[in-house]
C-alpha cells in the first residue's frame, strides 16, 4: 500500500463516486477503506496490488516494479522546422499526470467569422474531450511488454500520439461501423479500473465520438496510422484548416454523413478514396477531377464562394497575370467577380 500515491488514491474515489452515483450512494463508498475502494475497482485482487494499480495510481519510484515494462509517456514540443524546442518524460499516477502532460499543450483561441454575422466565433484549437481520449487510449491500450513508451507531441496544427501495439479492432472502419461493445481489450484489468476512475469507457464509442467532435467543429478527421506488423498506432488530431473548401462544405451542406466527411477529408488530404466511394461522390457533384486527382468540386467552391482558392488549385501560369485574371472569371460564370476578391486572389497566388 507505501507504493501507492495518496492524492491519487482520493481523486480515484472522487471519480468512482461520479460513475456509480446511480447505483452506490456516496457516503457507502466514502465509508470504504482504501483496500475496498481497490478491490470493488478491480485492482486489487486478494488482499494484492495488480500492475494497473501501479499505472495508475503509483508513486513515481513504484514504476520501476514493473520492470522491464516502461510506464512513461513523453511529452515534446516541436516548430515549424520539426526541431525539438521542449520536452519532458510522465510517469506515474496517471491518474494525476495526464492533466499535467495536457496542461502542456498550448490550445489557443481561434476566432472566425461565419457568413451572415459581424460577431466572431470563438473555439478552442482542440477540443478538450478528444485529446483527452487519445491520451487515456493510448495508457488504455498500450502493450506495455514491448517495453516502450507513449510518445505525445506537439506539432504546429496538429497533436500525434503513437503507442506500442496491434490494434484490436483490426482497422479503423471496425471500430467506427462496429454496432457492438468492444468484446476484448488487451489490459482488461486496467482498462476496467479506467472506466470506474472516468477516464474512458468499454462501448467502442471514444473513437467515434473523436470524429464527430472534429466534424462538429468542422475541422479535419483524425488520421489513423496502424501498422499491425511492427506493433505501433499512431494518431493526429489536427487543430486547423487544411483547404477552406471542405471547411466550408461541412459548414454549408447539412447532408452530409460522417463517412462522406472522412472520404472528403481524405480528398483534401491528397490521399487515395476506394473507387465506388469516389463515384458516388463524384455524382452528388461532391468532388470532380479523374482518379487518383480528385478535389472539391467547382459547384462547392461556388456554394460556398471559395473561388479563389479553387482557381489557386487549377495552378495556373503565375508568370500570365492576364491569364489568371481571365481564367478566374471564367470560373466565376455568369455570377461575375468582384474587383476586391480579384485583388485577394492576385494577392494570394503571388505569395
Amino acid at each position: 500500500m507505501t507504493d501507492l500515491d495518496e492524492l491519487a488514491v482520493a481523486k480515484a474515489r472522487v471519480m468512482f463516486k461520479k460513475v456509480h452515483a446511480s447505483k452506490i450512494p456516496a457516503e457507502e463508498i466514502d465509508a470504504w477503506t482504501v483496500e475496498e475502494l481497490l478491490s470493488n475497482s478491480g485492482i486489487m485482487i486478494d488482499g494484492k496490488l495488480t500492475r494497473a494499480a501501479i499505472i495508475l495510481l503509483g508513486k513515481p519510484v513504484s514504476v520501476f516494479k514493473l520492470r522491464p515494462a516502461v510506464v512513461e509517456v513523453t511529452w515534446t514540443l516541436r516548430d515549424e522546422r520539426q526541431e525539438v524546442v521542449d520536452y519532458e518524460h510522465f510517469t506515474a499516477p496517471f491518474i494525476l499526470t495526464v492533466d499535467q502532460i495536457l496542461s502542456k499543450i498550448r490550445n489557443l483561441t481561434m476566432r472566425e467569422l461565419p457568413g451572415g454575422t459581424l460577431f466572431p466565433e470563438t473555439m478552442k484549437q482542440y477540443d478538450d474531450y478528444t485529446i483527452r481520449e487519445a491520451l487515456h487510449n493510448a495508457i488504455a491500450h498500450q502493450d506495455y511488454t514491448l517495453q516502450q513508451r507513449i510518445n505525445f507531441v506537439e506539432n504546429p496544427g496538429y497533436l500525434y500520439y503513437s503507442n506500442a501495439g496491434t490494434f484490436i479492432p483490426g482497422t479503423l472502419e471496425n471500430v467506427l461501423r462496429n454496432e457492438e461493445p468492444q468484446t476484448h481489450f488487451r489490459n482488461e484489468c486496467l482498462c476496467r479500473a479506467m472506466v470506474d476512475f472516468n477516464m474512458i469507457d468499454t462501448v467502442s464509442r471514444g473513437i467515434k465520438k473523436m470524429f464527430n467532435e472534429q466534424w462538429r467543429r468542422h475541422f479535419p478527421m483524425p488520421d489513423y496510422e496502424i501498422d499491425q506488423i511492427k506493433k505501433k498506432v499512431v494518431v493526429r488530431i489536427y487543430g486547423n484548416e487544411i483547404n477552406k473548401r471542405y471547411t466550408d462544405l461541412l459548414k454549408t451542406n447539412n447532408t452530409l454523413s460522417l463517412w462522406d466527411c472522412i472520404s472528403l477529408d481524405a480528398v483534401q488530404k491528397g490521399r487515395t478514396i476506394h473507387e465506388d466511394i469516389a463515384q458516388d461522390l463524384l455524382k452528388r457533384g461532391l468532388i470532380e477531377g479523374e482518379v487518383p486527382h480528385y478535389s472539391i468540386s467547382l459547384s462547392i467552391a461556388k456554394n460556398t464562394h471559395q473561388l479563389p482558392s479553387y482557381t489557386k488549385t487549377k495552378g495556373l501560369d503565375k508568370e500570365r497575370l492576364r491569364q489568371m485574371v481571365l481564367q478566374y472569371l471564367s470560373n466565376a460564370g455568369s455570377e461575375g467577380a468582384k474587383r476586391d476578391s480579384i485583388y485577394e486572389y492576385l494577392k494570394f497566388r503571388r505569395k
